[in-house]
């Protein structure tokens, strides 16, 4: 009887900017996340960060601020490219990381670009982390931080006419989880749009791009599991995986995958549930790049206009709105 033929994962076009970062990254010999403290890891995350991300955009008012929150001070930063304005929305901004790495810091230079290319108020919300504090810490102090924005607390200086929710990562499940708890319970103004950007959206763990991209792309299959493990969150359970959730009252939304991600699937699944539920959806998927490219536009120059066209593709929603 014949031998079977070895199979092997299908390629993928990678751009030549992404495979010579990927180079430099494997060839590093860095130890995996997943062996690393939670400590240890934040302290890589935001070290990775300052070297592979442009750096931030100087802005009149780049101010820290605390806002109440479950179990304590919740730390969130304003930016604005405008000293004062006039009532409108706000961008509600909540950071990538697994649950468990990421900060105010590790997404500051993104944040700053946020704020200069909508010309919006941004504010970026330092929610708790696991595994120390495990679901539903996260979501419940994104939802809070998220409230008070709608209340235009006299802290922001700024009245608030509507909420734009976006992150990357678990952030973006973030703004996800987030929108759908404003919906179910109207804040003091509403959602008008929510941005995620390659966002995990369920706990299936047989999507293609989970095996095809498990291992050499940045995001690996272990590290998914380390932040998996850290959260704690039950599978199946709609505060974590909103994909579970009713999507008949999402708002219109920018969906942002990347095409080398081992989460890709999960956004594409979390789009194809709100086209079936007649959300107003723009879904871009950035070919030949990996997962995190929001925060390493200098290691890789190319994800800088992947992310002015999600700027151009979330103005373009708000003027239908």
């Amino acid at each position: 009887m014949a031998e079977a033929e070895p199979q092997t994962r299908p390629t993928a076009y990678v751009r030549p900017d992404v495979q010579g970062f990927l180079d430099f990254m494997n060839a590093a010999g860095a130890p995996p996340m997943s062996a690393l403290t939670p400590e240890l890891a934040r302290q890589t995350y935001l070290a990775m960060a300052s070297v592979g991300e442009r750096d931030p955009l100087p802005l009149p008012v780049i101010r820290d601020l605390t806002a109440p929150g479950p179990a304590g001070p919740i730390r969130v930063r304003l930016y604005d490219s405008r000293e004062t304005r006039e009532p409108g929305p706000a961008v509600v901004f909540f950071h990538g990381g697994g649950f468990v790495i990421g900060d105010l810091d590790t997404h500051h230079a993104f944040c700053t670009e946020i704020a200069a290319a909508l010309d919006l108020p941004v504010i970026a919300v330092d929610y708790r982390l696991a595994p120390e504090h495990p679901f539903p810490a996260a979501p419940d102090d994104c939802e809070v931080a998220a409230r008070w924005v709608a209340s235009s607390p006299a802290e922001l200086g700024r009245t608030i006419t509507g909420l734009i929710l976006t992150g990357d990562s678990a952030g973006g499940n973030l703004a996800i989880v987030v929108t759908q708890a404003l919906a179910a319970s109207p804040a003091a103004v509403p959602v008008i749009l929510q941005a995620p950007i390659y966002p995990v959206t369920d706990d299936r763990p047989d999507h293609a791009s989970f095996a095809q991209f498990a291992d050499g792309f940045l995001l690996t299959a272990d590290t998914m599991a380390w932040f998996s493990d850290g959260y704690g969150a039950t599978p199946g359970e709609p505060r974590a995986f909103p994909i579970y959730n009713d999507h008949a009252n999402t708002p219109p939304t920018v969906l942002v995958t990347a095409g080398l991600d081992p989460i890709r699937d999960s956004g594409r699944v979390y789009g194809a549930e709100l086209v079936r539920a007649g959300a107003n959806v723009t879904f871009l998927e950035f070919k030949g790049i990996i997962h995190g490219f929001v925060q390493l536009r200098k290691a890789i120059p190319s994800a800088q206009d992947d992310i002015a066209t999600i700027f151009a593709a979330i103005r373009q929603q708000l003027e239908r709105i």
